[in-house]
């Protein structure tokens, strides 16, 4: 049957460009395939893998927005920024513990503010998805959608995620807690003819949120591909379970 009806379109497709044959056959290739449930159409992969990214991001969302999701999760948590390490440093040393330690909270509580605005960021990047990279993250690594939607996204995350950010450490009141300690800093520094410094605590927590939400998408990823348990629709299912008889 197949092999006729090919034939048929070879000769309805004579002297038509090689574009519009290759996209014929692929439309003609999925309506067959549709029929056929051992075999996967085009749309089934995209709509498995996007369905597969839908899970990892809100999975990612709601456990990273969760009150302690980055101040408790070892793998997320936001220490002291690197270039106000000293700062901290010298904080201890004058006693200023319990600062120090609100400090750090309040970086997390930040990140956890902010992760809340991200979820139409990423439906937006899912929904874009086409059919050539469902089938290229099928193919791909444990992590090929992480990596996928990550790279998708890039300067538009950062753009619309950043103000979140800036109104999420203004809610918790972050630069209270580091001006005293930055002060501080500053202050015991330019008696010893040191130098003064003040980083950007928005990029800082900005970067941190994002890796952090990228991680619990990896993660969730991983499960879903290597864990039938976690494959929680009948699509997500026969998409991974396919990728994986293909092996």
């Amino acid at each position: 049957m197949k092999i006729f009806f090919y034939a048929l379109l070879g000769i309805a497709l004579a002297g038509c460009s090689n574009e519009t044959i290759q996209r014929t056959l692929e439309g003609a290739n999925d309506v067959l395939n549709e029929g056929n449930s051992s075999e996967l159409s085009s749309r089934e992969v995209a709509a498995g893998l996007k369905q597969a990214l839908e899970k990892g991001t809100e999975y990612a969302v709601n456990k990273s927005s969760a009150t302690n999701g980055f101040y408790k999760n070892p793998k997320l948590f936001i220490p002291f920024p690197k270039e106000a390490e000293k700062v901290k440093n010298t904080a201890l040393q004058l006693g200023l513990d319990s600062q120090v330690n609100k400090f750090e909270e309040t970086l997390n509580r930040a990140a956890e503010e902010a992760v809340k605005e991200a979820t139409p960021i990423f439906v937006n990047a899912i929904t874009s998805m086409t059919i050539n990279d469902a089938f290229a993250i099928l193919k791909g690594g444990d992590n090929a959608a992480t990596t996928y939607l990550r790279q998708s996204t890039g300067n538009e995350l950062q753009a619309l995620f950043e103000p979140k950010v800036s109104d999420a450490i203004e809610k918790v009141e972050l630069t209270k807690y580091y001006s005293p300690l930055a002060s501080a800093y500053n202050t015991a520094t330019m008696l010893s003819g040191g130098e003064e410094i003040n980083p950007d605590l928005t990029d800082y927590v900005t970067e941190k949120s994002i890796d952090g939400l990228f991680v619990l998408i990896a993660e969730e990823e991983k499960k879903i591909r290597e864990n039938p348990a976690n494959r929680v629709t009948d699509l997500l299912k026969k998409v991974f379970g396919s990728a994986e008889a293909a092996e």
